[in-house]
């Protein structure tokens, strides 16, 4: 018995007792979630094949952990032209075990929670919880004003050239007489 189920974008091929990793789900470890996008079901009578989805159909599952996947190192560069960006990335990942694979609009033996919406959906609710939170006490203190700098020497004789360390234009020599 197997179905194909879609979640995070993405379409997997899941048995009972199977453990996987999906792209993150909103839901703490050991909270038990249903998938009711199921796309395909064969329960040993035949596969079924839904259009888009097959009705009546749900995979339940139980979340194991919540974690990432390895980094992924993001190079690029232009030759000849001195650029270079290294960067890296984690993927948020949810490992989740399949529980039941039910059909035909069958109830699972304990009450799951449904799966959770796309967290594209809930991204604008949480900036707003988390602006709520925040205390007028919780903003930096205002950066310090630097202090008046002195006032600037005077120059040295000789102008910039002293200044700057070149060689002293000589003296110029009276004209001789001429006899």
């Amino acid at each position: 018995m197997y179905a194909v189920i879609k979640t995070g974008g993405k379409q997997y091929r899941v048995a009972p007792n199977e453990v996987l990793k999906v792209e993150r789900l909103p839901v703490e470890a050991g909270r038990r979630i249903a998938f009711n996008e199921v796309l395909a079901v064969d329960a040993g009578a035949g596969l079924t094949v839904g259009a888009p989805m097959v009705a009546g159909a749900m995979v339940t599952a139980t979340v194991v952990e919540q974690t990432h996947a390895p980094t992924i190192l993001v190079f690029k560069k232009k030759r000849r032209h001195n650029y270079r960006r290294k960067n890296g990335h984690r993927q948020d990942l949810t490992v989740i075990r399949i529980g039941e694979i039910l059909t035909d609009g069958r109830q699972p033996s304990a009450e799951p929670e449904a799966a959770p919406a796309p967290e594209a959906k809930q991204k604008p609710a949480k900036a707003a919880k988390k602006a709520a939170d925040r205390k007028p006490a919780d903003k930096k203190p205002a950066a310090k004003k630097a202090a008046a700098k002195p006032a600037a020497k005077a120059k040295p004789a000789g102008g910039d050239k002293a200044k700057a360390g070149g060689k002293k234009t000589p003296a110029k020599k009276p004209a001789k007489k001429k006899e």
